[in-house]
């Protein structure tokens, strides 16, 4: 896979299929294979650019404060260095805190924005929840064995992790088969969630934006609906009605569908 040079660290990245500029970022601890089930369909219509965040997958993972600022910096330096902008720009959860800032800092790079389960300030709840998956990390010493025990279930509804335990497994083997994270590298990044404030910036996102939540989520649950779309100036809602933190994997077929269907309208 290639890397390129951006804000002074080395970052991977993958480039999928044609057409206008796609660029997805991942959530916590996730390197940019994470997007797998979107890709596939994505790429029939854009050129898809999954990236390794810093201190994730196979990018750099340098000492010192992450935060969802300094991720949007990194993307907006891989922009530049690819020669890409202005580019569609997508995230889940940490993506799209870190797509919040890179579309308010940085409007002249982005065209469209999509963020997915994600929040414009971490509260005392979301606080308290990944301090519990820190705690699990270095209890465990296991960034993949954390997500699995400690995150999986905040993802899915009760019924659908219950019912689906071949699934759940699968997903379980993909995290392990990932280049695993150092839980030093973990604490980093999550450090930008606990310190994510993007309030600021809302005023600031200029391009078309797509917010979408899943209808069960409890971390990042529709109580950040409102801020978001009243914030940003030209952003639509859709929630996703069966799901909970990651419609990307519990219902792929509908979240793909849904996002598609806005990035089509926003292109060419």
């Amino acid at each position: 896979m290639p890397t390129v040079n951006a804000n002074g660290i080395s970052m991977n990245y993958e480039t999928q299929g044609d057409g206008e500029p796609l660029v997805l970022i991942p959530f916590l601890s996730a390197d940019q294979a994470c997007y797998a089930f979107q890709v596939a369909e994505y790429a029939k219509r854009f050129r898809c650019v999954t990236v390794d965040p810093r201190g994730a997958g196979l990018t750099d993972k340098p000492a010192g404060a992450y935060t969802t600022e300094l991720f949007a910096d990194d993307v907006a330096a891989l922009i530049a260095a690819l020669g890409l902008g202005p580019v569609h720009v997508a995230g889940l959860s940490l993506g799209g805190a870190t797509g919040l800032w890179l579309a308010g800092k940085y409007p002249h790079l982005v065209k469209t924005l999509s963020v997915h389960s994600a929040w414009p300030k971490t509260d005392s709840f979301m606080r308290t929840a990944v301090e519990g998956w820190r705690v699990m990390a270095r209890g465990l010493g296991s960034v993949a064995e954390m997500v699995i025990t400690g995150i999986f279930p905040w993802c899915f509804t009760p019924d659908f992790y219950s019912a689906n335990s071949d699934y759940m497994q699968s997903l379980a083997d993909f995290v392990r088969g990932r280049p695993a994270q150092p839980v030093e590298a973990f604490l980093r990044q999550s450090d930008a969630v606990l310190t994510h404030d993007a309030e600021s910036q809302l005023a600031r996102i200029a391009a078309p934006t797509l917010v979408t939540f899943g209808r069960f989520d409890l971390v990042t649950s529709t109580r950040f609906a409102d801020a978001l779309t009243g914030g940003i100036g030209s952003a639509e809602l859709h929630v996703f009605e069966d799901c909970s933190h990651t419609p990307i994997y519990q219902n792929a077929a509908a979240f793909n569908q849904r996002t598609l269907a806005f990035l089509s309208k926003h292109a060419g």
